[in-house]
């Protein structure tokens, strides 16, 4: 099935690297002309370029409302229209939860739930301003759905998105605008592959005996935003290789 985005224009954040980039080289693979953020200005600059041509890098921090909007309103005065908003930025900060520190809290709620819930809001707000539909999608993570040590804040955010995802079908789904999740598990990027044993772990733990590869997410991704995907609204589509059917711990 080949997936085309043509003319349809796509937001993304936290896409500097990692599945994030992957992503966006699919969107851009298939068409799509795209908004691409990072809060790093270098990883931000060297994605954009390398994606491609009619990729622009927006570098700032999305959970700052003012400047979703901003990215919101660049996409539609370069390329016309928004059609696909992916909330993908997020970040983990391990931590006992008995001493998990105030200001490692707001972070990862302000990075993980306040910029999901903002773009979402203010894409489908142009999306629905524009009258022609469109497809927003939130990247969770298997730990939204399985308890992991030392991960309570975060996998709390990504358990609180996927149920945003669910609310949002009451008051989006009308204007044609689908919402899913996608709900990685184990998956080698830049940032996992600093553990040497990562890969040796996680292909013990995992049923399909691998961690999984930002192309599998990717793809996942791709799909969720396309036309193919418009009756799936509302939903988490978990990528681990079937780790959490099993959910062996990692400790």
């Amino acid at each position: 099935m080949e997936i085309t985005l043509t003319n349809k224009t796509a937001i993304i954040t936290g896409a500097g690297q990692g599945i994030g980039l992957r992503i966006a080289e699919l969107l851009h693979a298939s068409g799509a002309n795209i908004i691409l953020n990072d809060v790093d200005a270098t990883l931000c600059k060297q994605a954009a370029a390398k994606v491609g041509s009619r990729c622009i890098p927006m570098i700032g921090d999305s959970s700052d409302t003012g400047f979703i909007q901003k990215m919101v309103n660049t996409a539609v005065e370069t390329f016309g229209i928004l059609n696909i908003a992916i909330a993908n930025a997020g970040i983990t900060l391990f931590g006992e939860f008995s001493k998990y520190p105030v200001d490692d809290f707001d972070r990862v709620m302000n990075v993980n739930m306040r910029g999901t819930f903002y773009l979402a809001q203010l894409a489908s707000n142009q999306m629905i301003k524009q009258g022609k539909g469109g497809s927003l999608l939130f990247t969770s993570s298997v730990t939204g759905h399985q308890a992991h040590k030392n991960l309570a804040a975060y996998s709390m955010t990504k358990a609180g998105i996927e149920m945003l995802a669910k609310n949002l079908v009451s008051e989006i789904a009308e204007f044609g605008i689908n919402v899913n999740c996608i709900a990685p598990g184990a998956t080698l990027t830049e940032r996992t592959l600093e553990d040497p044993d990562y890969t040796k772990t996680w292909s013990k733990l995992t049923p399909m005996k691998r961690p999984g590869t930002v192309d599998d997410v990717a793809n996942a991704a791709i799909f969720l935003v396309s036309d193919q995907a418009k009756q799936i609204t509302g939903q988490s589509l978990v990528i681990d290789g079937g780790w959490s059917a099993m959910s062996p711990s990692p400790y």
